[in-house]
């Protein structure tokens, strides 16, 4: 039979095949292949009454993301707060660079706007991500929609309401939620399994919450192209090669001035590339030690 992975928990998947949810294991073999199922997977499995499942084949993945192990995703909701934790739009850019480089669509989501005295710089922000192209919703009305017939997964940093808010919209989930740590200024970790569950005729699922992100983007060229404005601007340089922080004749630097590319986008995008310059020198440095 032919199915896809639900939810994983202690050892076993649970695969849902014909309406119907199998609990499996898999075989032996997967990890003398160095392979591992994740939630996400279509599989081929066995299934006889009465009895454990088997996988026995997992097939090629579309995308995939480390932190949660999850597979085969259309979208994901990044869930920012306004306030408590305050809005950092250099962690919400470092989100929407892996979502990017993993080929999976970016819904920005802002929680918590009713501790704000006001909304309107928050819309200034929304404005500029929406000049992008990016769906920023500023309330559960407008997302809703966006979940219709998608694999969609709701990723944040810890503290941001994203329990809170699968609770509002599916209350069956039942989802735990933890209170934010005064001392430390970010909540506690809360969610202790990946699932997919049917909300609003899509697949949603909740994953683990985490205060930072480790980007997977290891080279100039991938991280140029994964700002979507810059990529479209460097058509214009002068250089192939063009870092679009020096070069002359870069068109990623004219955009900027004429206010084609937010200045705070692009001060991240410089901040990204000096974190992936340093790694490459620190990684060159160890290999000539060795």
């Amino acid at each position: 039979m032919q199915g896809r992975i639900i939810k994983s928990l202690a050892g076993f998947y649970y695969v849902e095949a014909d309406g119907q949810v199998f609990q499996t294991r898999a075989r032996g073999n997967f990890r003398k292949k160095g392979q591992t199922p994740y939630v996400g997977d279509f599989v081929d499995f066995s299934a006889e009454d009465n009895s454990e499942g088997y996988i026995l084949k997992i097939h090629d993945r579309k995308n995939s993301l480390v932190r949660p192990p999850i597979v085969n995703i259309d979208q994901a909701v990044v869930i920012m707060s306004a306030k408590e934790p305050e809005f950092n739009a250099n962690l919400l850019d470092r989100f929407l660079v892996l979502l990017e480089h993993k080929f999976i669509r970016p819904v920005i989501y802002i929680s918590k706007l009713d501790l704000l005295d006001s909304i309107a710089e928050m819309e200034i922000i929304a404005d500029q991500y929406r000049r992008i192209g990016y769906d920023f919703v500023l309330s559960q009305k407008e997302l809703l929609p966006l979940l219709k017939d998608q694999v969609t997964v709701f990723m944040g940093q810890t503290g941001v309401g994203k329990s809170t808010l699968l609770n509002t919209i599916a209350p069956e989930l039942a989802l735990e939620t933890g209170e934010i740590s005064d001392s430390l200024g970010r909540g506690r970790h809360t969610t202790r399994a990946v699932s997919f569950y049917d909300v609003y005729d899509g697949k949603i699922a909740d994953t683990p919450g985490f205060s930072s992100l480790d980007y997977e983007v290891k080279t100039i060229e991938d991280l140029s192209e994964d700002f979507p404005e810059i990529r479209k601007a460097s058509h214009f340089c002068k250089f192939r090669s063009c870092s679009h922080t020096h070069e002359p004749g870069c068109g990623v630097k004219l955009a900027l001035e004429k206010g084609d590319i937010w200045q705070s986008r692009y001060d991240n995008y410089l901040q990204f590339l000096s974190e992936i310059e340093n790694r490459r020198e620190t990684y060159t440095k160890t290999i000539k030690r060795k």
